[in-house]
């Protein structure tokens, strides 16, 4: 019997502003069972609790960001209901998606869940339910249009197969294109540049982009800026940002 403490599924790691979660299932693609499901919802919700973090990375170990459901694990009966928590909630930080390798099915759900994508050359992300009898039914569907546009969508959704990211590269899609083994450094690069931003104003400023992406009319985004600009505008860090620019030194954020 081996005395080897199995890996956990999730990783969490700190750098400065930013946290890093890496899906830890590299023998499975980082396919999706129950303790992943749970550990990145968890992970997720402790970047959101945390006033000091201003933004989050997700990324796979291994050849692959993550490959879609397990589906032994599935049939075991597993729970995977939190993934499904994560994508509808979401995260208030910004997320972005450091893919490598195959982005697939739940996999490309977890990184239409993410604010910004990066990925490395030859990378494959897609929605290919249709081919096992399925569809992509934890957002996928409807959040492609967005990213990708309405004809490059439907032609992923209905025939399951993956695009390049290249091609998303061309269509919108991702941030930044790298070679194989950049996306991390890539993904850090940017989220980096967002931790140097007050975290509420960073918070505010994507609610209200997504909203608009997602077809709130003016009025309503009007409505929605309202409680989003007392709370700012209020904040500790709206005075430390001014102090700080006339004092010419770096602010120090609180995320109050």
């Amino acid at each position: 019997m081996s005395n080897e403490t199995p890996e956990k599924a999730i990783l969490v790691e700190r750098r400065g502003r930013v946290m890093i979660i890496t899906l830890n299932r590299p023998e499975a693609m980082n396919a999706i069972n129950g303790e992943l499901s749970h550990g990145l919802l968890d992970a997720v919700r402790a970047l959101d609790d945390d006033d000091s973090l201003t933004a989050g990375i997700i990324t796979g170990n291994g050849r692959a960001f993550c490959a879609g459901m397990d589906l032994k694990a599935f049939a075991r009966g597993e729970d995977i209901g939190p993934l499904t928590t994560f994508i509808r909630e979401g995260c208030s930080k910004p997320l972005i998606a450091a893919i490598e390798g195959f982005a697939l099915a739940g996999g490309c759900e977890i990184a239409l869940t993410c604010d910004l994508l990066v990925a490395s050359k030859g990378s494959k992300i897609g929605i290919r339910e249709v081919k096992v009898g399925l569809f992509a039914a934890a957002g996928g569907v409807f959040r492609l249009p967005a990213r990708v546009g309405y004809t490059r969508a439907m032609e992923m959704a209905i025939t399951g197969e993956p695009i390049t990211a290249e091609v998303a590269l061309e269509n919108g899609m991702l941030s930044e294109l790298t070679e194989a083994g950049g996306a991390l450094d890539a993904a850090l690069g940017w989220a980096e540049r967002i931790a140097e931003n007050a975290p509420l104003a960073v918070s505010a400023s994507k609610s209200l982009v997504r909203a608009a992406a997602q077809g709130y009319d003016e009025e309503s985004l009007w409505k929605m800026q309202e409680p989003l600009s007392k709370k700012v505008f209020s904040s500790n860090d709206a005075k430390e940002g001014p102090k700080a620019f006339a004092e010419k030194r770096a602010p120090n954020w609180t995320g109050s």
